[in-house]
């Protein structure tokens, strides 16, 4: 009886390590997955950021807004081609109202529909101003965007470049389909390119850094890292250069936007392992 039971022991022993072996198998399976996901759910958030600062940018610089503006004739992307803009108030209380409506499509090739409200404290070239974004029933393509974008202008005068500081919060990305997922930042954006030429704003560029945590509807988050500055350019729709690491337990991925090249491709790699390709939006 007594070499029964060890046997019996042995056995079940071994069961319970197959089944705990396969469970943990299963669970870094789900990771993996996870991981990609939320890699691709952060290059849609990042890149709709950018396209909301895309928005204000050129309804403050129309509305002689932006500050240190010389006299001319203003260039821009045409991002507000099919949007009706609204500017009331005084500072510290200005507020914009750009509404693309029911949904139009812009010169540069954007659907966009609904409404972004932002309040400018100050000119916005001017150190310590702040411009607040919110969003209302707005949507960029087939995407969704919610929460609130923070501009704090950070500026050092006389460095000869302009800086911000940029946090979101809140915020909240739907797809077509009806998944969503929660994303906040807090980035530092520096204007590298176009700062000599304030009536131009289609040679602007601007690099990003900064930490990003994106959360799935599940509860599942990963907290993304900038390994390499990502930059965009005004004159292009995506972001188009720079790399993100996204951390979890036991894998990693890499968001690699490109070497500079406009597209709305991007791609994600786990652990090293050979890349695949994802559309920003």
């Amino acid at each position: 009886m007594k070499t029964l039971n060890v046997v019996l022991l042995s056995s079940l022993a071994t069961v319970a390590l197959s089944i705990t072996s396969c469970k943990k198998a299963s669970e870094k399976v789900d990771e993996f997955k996870t991981t990609i996901e939320l890699s691709t759910n952060q290059a849609v958030a990042d890149n709709l950021t950018q396209d909301a600062n895309d928005v204000f940018s050129e309804a403050a610089a129309d509305n002689n807004l932006m500050g240190g503006r010389p006299s001319g004739v203003l260039i821009t992307n045409n991002v507000l081609s099919c949007a009706t803009v609204t500017v009331t108030g005084n500072f510290p209380n200005k507020l914009i109202v750009v509404d693309f409506g029911a949904g139009c499509t812009s010169i540069n090739g954007v659907y966009r529909k609904g409404k972004i409200n932002i309040v400018l404290t100050d000119s916005v070239r001017k150190t310590g101003s702040t411009a607040t974004l919110t969003f209302n029933n707005y949507y960029v393509n087939t995407y969704q965007k919610e929460g609130t974008i923070v501009w704090t202008n950070t500026t050092v005068q006389g460095s000869g470049t302009r800086s911000w500081n940029r946090k979101v919060t809140n915020g909240k990305i739907t797809s077509a389909t009806g998944t969503y997922w929660l994303h906040t930042s807090d980035a530092n954006i520096t204007q590298t390119s176009g700062v000599a030429t304030p009536l131009n704003l289609t040679d602007d560029v601007y690099t990003i850094t900064g930490t990003r945590t994106v959360t799935n509807s599940t509860g599942d988050s990963r907290t993304a890292t900038t390994i390499t500055p990502l930059q965009k350019k005004a004159n292009c729709n995506n972001i188009d250069q720079g790399i993100l690491k996204i951390q979890s337990t036991n894998h990693f991925a890499l968001i690699d936007y490109g070497s500079g090249t406009c597209d709305n491709a991007a791609t994600i790699s786990i652990d090293g392992r050979p890349s695949v390709n994802i559309t920003l939006r």
